[in-house]
């Protein structure tokens, strides 16, 4: 193995639990106890929508948080009258919840980084690079393949062999570490990658993974 990949969303700000799954949770303690299918559509059309409706470009992980928590308490609670504390609470505590990952990933970022060179494979809004310099990660990684900047999204082979042309490895040579079964797993085998799946079930699904890890903290575990 010479080079791992990291989905970003998910792998490196949470251990293996999507943004929706980490937000719904938030909204419901902070008072908007919507139903959940609801809350689901609001989510995906901030998320799906949010490069569209802002300009994203040099915002950093609590802005670009902000916005998309803003887009979706407006789509749920049109009437409300001033939600600035409503949506600064949910930023700020998501926020914090992705710091407090990126603090206990560092040290074991850093020490694989020695070993392998490492990128990440993302589904996300083109300013994944900026968000990773402003908290102190960007020089960690060789590459950054961001959908948003390259106009093609995982789980196409093409964003997976882009990040390893741009550090000279055969994709073979590649691991691929995430937690979605289609965008990572199945994207990364179509790449020709190995794949470890990051899962907290009690029984992790089949996905034709070769490991299966409750956490990138595993990883220096599993390649010895």
């Amino acid at each position: 193995m010479k080079c791992l990949l990291f989905d970003y969303g998910g792998t490196l700000d949470s251990d293996g639990t999507t943004w929706l799954e980490r937000f719904h949770p938030m909204y419901k303690e902070a008072g908007l106890d919507i139903p959940k299918e609801r809350f689901d559509r609001a989510f995906y059309d901030a998320d799906d929508n949010l490069p569209a409706r802002h300009a994203l470009k040099g915002l950093d992980l609590a802005q670009t948080v902000r916005l998309q928590v803003e887009d979706v308490i407006t789509a749920l609670s049109p009437d409300r009258g001033d939600l600035t504390g409503l949506i600064d609470s949910i930023t700020d505590r998501f926020v914090a919840d992705c710091r407090g990952q990126f603090r206990r990933l560092t040290p074991v970022l850093e020490r694989l980084s020695k070993r392998y060179h490492l990128g990440i494979v993302s589904n996300f809004y083109g300013n994944l690079e900026g968000i990773l310099a402003a908290e102190g990660l960007r020089p960690l990684f060789s590459v950054v393949a961001d959908s948003g900047v390259l106009g093609v999204t995982k789980p196409d082979a093409a964003i997976f062999l882009h990040a390893s042309k741009a550090v000279s490895t055969a994709p073979a040579d590649c691991l691929m570490i995430g937690d979605s079964i289609r965008s990572d797993m199945a994207g990364a085998g179509g790449a020709g990658m190995k794949k470890a799946l990051i899962s907290v079930a009690a029984v992790a699904p089949k996905a034709g993974q070769d490991w299966t890890i409750r956490s990138v903290v595993e990883l220096e575990a599993i390649l010895g």
